[in-house]
């Protein structure tokens, strides 16, 4: 077994106080956001979404934040994905924005909703074109023989919509994560980090600071 348990560092970028924290959460992760954003993170929209299959065993994946609001966050994908088919068992999921230079996390737990037609057509809309080529030629988390095969049929959309619009695949979608706990965590000198989680409690959102 490899050891590198002596990899580590002290966290002294900032602290989080409940003086200092807003009502509602989406304010705070809206700050954060921004603040990742002027910082030049690299995809500072990333998160990791966890779904769970019919075994109940966890899976992970890095997918883009596209849209929030108080109403929750936004992502698209496939359909027919390993993760819709998870979310269309068991619509809880968990999100998980690493902002590590920043010594800061923001998890979230919630309900995955998916979003209407006309919504997922307006952003498929805004997409580059290659992009929404691409959404047509992956069948995403089937097995495939070689990258070459994913190439050609790339090549093969590509040629077919070459002229016009590319029309929205009706496997494409998007949810709308509605979040029902969000917790921010901010690293602290000597491990004391500072962690604060809001719980929806009859549409109120209630403020309580966790242990590190």
């Amino acid at each position: 077994m490899t050891d590198i348990s002596d990899i580590r560092r002290e966290y002294s970028k900032g602290g989080l106080r409940r003086e200092n924290l807003p009502d509602n959460p989406m304010a705070l992760f809206k700050q954060w956001l921004e603040q990742a954003k002027e910082a030049n993170l690299t995809d500072p929209t990333a998160m990791s979404v966890a779904t769970v299959d019919e075994q109940g065993q966890p899976f992970q994946r890095i997918v883009l934040l596209k849209q929030f609001s108080d109403k929750g966050f936004v992502f698209f994908t496939n359909l027919e994905s390993r993760k819709s088919q998870h979310i269309a068992l068991n619509s809880r999921v968990s999100l998980l924005f690493p902002w590590n230079s920043l010594e800061r996390q923001v998890g979230v737990t919630g309900v995955a909703k998916p979003l209407s037609m006309l919504e997922v057509s307006r952003y498929f809309m805004s997409r580059p074109k290659d992009s929404q080529i691409a959404a047509w030629v992956s069948k995403q988390s089937s097995k495939i023989s070689a990258r070459q095969a994913l190439v050609g049929k790339f090549n093969e959309m590509k040629a077919k919509f070459a002229e016009g619009e590319v029309p929205l695949p009706k496997f494409w979608g998007g949810y709308l994560v509605e979040p029902q706990s969000i917790e921010f965590w901010q690293g602290g000198e000597s491990r004391l980090h500072d962690r604060f989680i809001y719980q929806q409690q009859l549409g109120n959102w209630q403020i309580d600071r966790l242990a590190p």
